[in-house]
């Protein structure tokens, strides 16, 4: 099952890459049933909290109805940072899977355990590295897309 909703989350990465943003998608689940989408959208939403997660949350939020999203589960294509750990935890978000590790600002087992600390009122499992391969070539071809197209401008201004 992780690996069909790990899917429609790297559609949704697909869709945010198209349109310029950093491929990450997410999708919530609640008793096997798609209750939220998103993808990273800060750059076109002008807003900075607008990773995957949090709008995947948002969507359901209010297909649920609820802003606890208890019993549901995130699957997101790249690990989750500190806020979307802590967006998580207030959501009551009771599994969250990735697809790729983030070595520079991973927050459930990359760069921190997040969702380690003792003091939280709320627990969530983590289970990482779910289609891995296809998340970080989403990642690799967008960012190699980029470094192209800026060389290219680079290079148009030098030229003209």
């Amino acid at each position: 099952m992780n690996e069909k909703w790990m899917r429609m989350a790297l559609a949704q990465a697909q869709r945010g890459g198209e349109l310029n943003e950093v491929p990450v998608g997410a999708v919530v689940v609640k008793d096997g049933r798609l209750v939220g989408v998103g993808f990273n959208q800060p750059i076109r939403g002008m807003d900075p909290t607008a990773h995957a997660e949090v709008v995947a949350m948002r969507d359901a939020a209010q297909t649920l109805g609820n802003y606890r999203l208890t019993g549901c589960e995130l699957y997101v294509t790249l690990e989750p940072c500190g806020m979307c750990v802590g967006a998580i935890v207030h959501a009551r978000i009771q599994k969250v899977v990735f697809g790729s590790q983030e070595p520079k600002s991973g927050a459930c087992v990359s760069h921190q355990r997040g969702f380690e600390h003792e003091w939280l009122n709320h627990k969530v499992e983590v289970v990482g590295n779910v289609l891995p391969e296809q998340a970080g070539a989403l990642m690799a071809g967008f960012f190699a897309r980029r470094r192209r197209e800026s060389s290219d401008a680079r290079k148009a201004l030098k030229a003209g």
